[in-house]
């Protein structure tokens, strides 16, 4: 290439980045407000309060990014959205971010016009069962009917796991979540599968939540996280480095309540974190203190997740997998420097 091409070339370049930086973005911006999809009612994941306000871990996640883009964590709109339809929407361009208990697989990042932009939850699919049935291990389920959603990862994992262990089985799909539940809990089924967070969320659905047992394996790897339309990563970052904020937040310590405090800190990262020392936000086309207004309006992983999912809360699932790398989980970030 000559060197006059060189100079267009690069000029292209700049100009495909400059019009991916306009998109998304942009869009929200001058709008004044997030769509986000998430899921129709799922207990400490997305469900609306007494108040009819939307709440917890998933809603988490657009507040945070709401008020690091708009300064605002009230400006959201929550699109309720069910399996089948949830890909499609995003890919329309009718919401900005899916935030509702999605698997990332290797088919949904190649084949669905989707960015995955983190592991916000480290899950696996489990099975649940009525105490009466007697049963202490998905392993002795030869037999069972056993309900299901459709159009999800939850059909085929559980189809492997019967294959695998030489079992036999009677799926009964359903559309939603919500019918699932209802029809294991009338005796429909011997069994309800999806995976083990939202079977937490469920049993607290049905009459008498102690009648029932989630079944201790594990069957499936399900990673669950955010998902944003492909081709504007520019986007697909601010959503990827809302979530890698908060839990670089926990890390250093900082929380809703002490980050106003932590701003005269003489720790070089959280000066860095809270835009003190340089403009790191400038790289994702935010203010310097990006990182500040998801922790002061929302809080940090930790914080989101003690209050919708922890041991406290009223499904009580320990951190496990979604501790921090340094307390022997999952939840790994990279640096904000």
């Amino acid at each position: 290439m000559r060197p006059l091409q060189v100079v267009f070339g690069a000029a292209a370049v700049f100009a495909a980045a400059a019009a991916a930086q306009a998109g998304t973005l942009e869009k929200v911006k001058e709008r004044g407000e997030l769509i986000c999809g998430t899921s129709p009612g799922v207990p400490g994941f997305s469900l609306p309060n007494a108040q009819g306000q939307w709440a917890g871990f998933d809603v988490d996640l657009c507040r945070a990014v709401a008020a690091t883009v708009l300064n605002d964590a009230g400006k959201v709109k929550y699109i309720p959205l069910n399996p089948k339809d949830r890909f499609a929407v995003v890919q329309s361009g009718e919401v900005d971010v899916l935030s509702r208990q999605t698997t990332w697989s290797l088919s949904r990042d190649t084949t669905l016009g989707l960015s995955f932009s983190a592991i916000t939850y480290f899950d696996g699919q489990a099975l649940m069962v009525k105490k009466t049935l007697g049963v202490k291990s998905a392993k002795e389920l030869n037999g069972a009917t056993v309900c299901v959603q459709g159009g999800t990862t939850t059909e085929l994992n559980i189809a492997d796991f019967f294959q695998k262990n030489s079992l036999k089985y009677e799926p009964v799909s359903f559309a939603s979540g919500d019918e699932a539940i209802k029809a294991f809990e009338t005796g429909r089924c011997d069994a309800f599968t999806t995976d083990a967070s939202a079977l937490y969320a469920y049993r607290l659905k049905v009459a008498n939540p102690q009648d029932f047992v989630v079944l201790p394996e594990l069957i499936s790897k399900e990673p669950l996280g955010p998902a944003v339309r492909r081709g504007d990563e520019a986007w697909a970052n601010i959503v990827r480095w809302t979530h890698y904020a908060m839990i670089n937040a926990e890390e250093l310590g900082l929380s809703s309540a002490n980050v106003d405090e932590q701003a005269k800190s003489t720790n070089p990262e959280i000066k860095r974190f809270l835009g003190v020392d340089g403009n790191l936000g400038e790289g994702l086309g935010l203010t310097k203190d990006w990182a500040y207004r998801i922790v002061k309006q929302v809080g940090n992983y930790g914080e989101s997740y003690d209050k919708y999912l922890g041991p406290a809360s009223p499904l009580g699932i320990p951190r496990g997998a979604n501790n921090l790398w340094s307390k022997g989980g999952l939840q790994y970030a990279p640096p904000i420097r």
